[in-house]
Parts: C-alpha cells; sequence; structure tokens
C-alpha cells in the first residue's frame, strides 16, 4: 500500500480527472464558451502544476532543500484554486455536481498539503538530494496522471485558441441579459 500523501495524490486525481471530463468538457463545454477563456487558463495551469506534482512524487523523494519545489507546487495550486473560485463564479452558475466535486476537491487538497507537510519535515532533514523511491502501482498510475495532466495543459490553450472569435484577451464576467422593462 503506498503512504498516506500518495493515496491522496492519486485521488486527488481521480477526482480532478472527474471535473475535466465531466463537469467542465460534457455539462459545461467549457471551451466552446466565450467567457470561460480566464478559467480556461486557470484549469491548464492547474494541470501544469499537477503534471508536475504527479511527476515529481512518482519515484522520487525530495530531501533537503529540495522538498521546497514540492511546496511551492502545491502553494501555486492553492493559489489558482483560489482564483477559479472567484472567475467561475463570475463566469457562470455552476450545476450541483460541480459544486460537490470541488468540495471535494478542497477537502482532499487540505488532507493531501497536511500529509505531504508531515512528510517534507521528514524528507527536509535529510541530505540535499533526490532519492529513487518505487510505490509499486501507484507510481505507475502518478506517470500516467502526469502524462494526462500535461497534456490537458497543452491542449487547453490550443483548443481555446482553434474556436472562432475566442482568444484568450476575451475573458468576460457572467452575461444576464436584460429584460423587458428592466
Amino acid at each position: 500500500m503506498p503512504p498516506p500523501f500518495i493515496c491522496a495524490l492519486l485521488l486527488h486525481g481521480l477526482l480532478g480527472l472527474a471535473d475535466i471530463v465531466v463537469n467542465h468538457e460534457l455539462l459545461a463545454k467549457l471551451p466552446a464558451r466565450p467567457g470561460a477563456a480566464e478559467e480556461e487558463g486557470l484549469h491548464a495551469a492547474r494541470e501544469a502544476i499537477f503534471a508536475c506534482l504527479f511527476a515529481s512524487l512518482a519515484w522520487y523523494a525530495w530531501h533537503g532543500d529540495w522538498v521546497w519545489w514540492i511546496g511551492i507546487l502545491l502553494l501555486a495550486e492553492v493559489i489558482v484554486s483560489a482564483r477559479d473560485v472567484v472567475v467561475e463564479g463570475d463566469t457562470r452558475v455552476l450545476p450541483v455536481s460541480e459544486r460537490v466535486l470541488h468540495l471535494l476537491l478542497f477537502i482532499n487538497l487540505g488532507v493531501l498539503i497536511t500529509l505531504a507537510a508531515y512528510v517534507a519535515t521528514g524528507w527536509h532533514a535529510a541530505p540535499a538530494g533526490l532519492a529513487r523511491v518505487d510505490y509499486g502501482w501507484a507510481s505507475w498510475i502518478l506517470s500516467a496522471l502526469a502524462l494526462g495532466a500535461a497534456a490537458w495543459a497543452c491542449a487547453t490553450p490550443a483548443r481555446r485558441c482553434a474556436w472562432p472569435g475566442m482568444a484568450w484577451h476575451k475573458a468576460g464576467r457572467l452575461h444576464r441579459p436584460a429584460t423587458i422593462g428592466s
């Protein structure tokens, strides 16, 4: 059985994948929404962060000051998530499934950060460097998640630019059509 922080990271990858496929692609159809450019950019940034996390932790323990790399990635994810909450709230009404999944992702992110911080204290005390680890099947799944997240981080902006009239600079806010008499 992999260590708890790896289990939390795996769970986060699977929940994130479900969020992307079900909520962002199938339900919200974000790439086709003119006002979703900023949100899509944040999602691409998040995918890049998690690609680095998955790849960094799949096969290596980060000892000494190198452990700060993991901390920086987790802090970056918190910053991106905080901005994403604001942008999503300003640009669209989220379906219940997405709100619930985001709640689960936020809870798990807190668990992941807590467990990783616990492990990081031990890693920080070790001599600086990368130590090879092998979590068995979990290392392979993290590697696959890293490749998928990296591909998605690159594909998201490419797809956004492919939609006619939807450049990155056209991020919009929630549009509520005027009604007669208002």
